[in-house]
């Protein structure tokens, strides 16, 4: 019997990559990849970003959304946020993308709250390659 748990990692960490670029793409700041795989059984990956406006934050939100529905095959299972919030929320079962302006990220401080999750390394336009 052949597994694909590696195939379905893969894929997650690919998504979680591509949101990210898409943010960096689009000026988002500070931005974080927390692989919770250990933390939690909900889902792989946190995406953290920051934006300086709630105008940078809805653009954000949809264009992730397309990269990761139209190029990677996902689903969007949830979407909290949208309207004149400070704080999107984008869910893909998988992956789960935050949209934040400074102040609300700071607030939540998701980081500090999932201390012991992995950080992923990125750099936008120098994603690792994927093994």
């Amino acid at each position: 019997m052949v597994s694909h748990e590696g195939d379905a990692d893969r894929a997650s960490l690919r998504r979680a990559l591509a949101a990210a670029e898409t943010a960096a793409e689009l000026k988002g700041r500070d931005i974080v990849i927390l692989d919770m795989r250990e933390q939690t059984g909900f889902f792989d990956y946190f995406v953290i970003v920051s934006g300086s406006s709630r105008r940078q934050l809805h653009s954000m939100s949809e264009n992730i959304d397309d990269v990761l529905t139209k190029r990677e095959g996902a689903k969007r299972i949830g979407l909290e946020g949208v309207g004149d919030s400070r704080w999107i929320l984008l869910d893909y079962g998988d992956v789960v993308v935050h949209l934040f302006d400074p102040e609300l990220r700071a607030y939540y401080a998701l980081e500090d709250l999932w201390a012991a999750a992995r950080r992923v390394d990125f750099s936008p336009s120098s994603s690792p390659q994927m093994p």
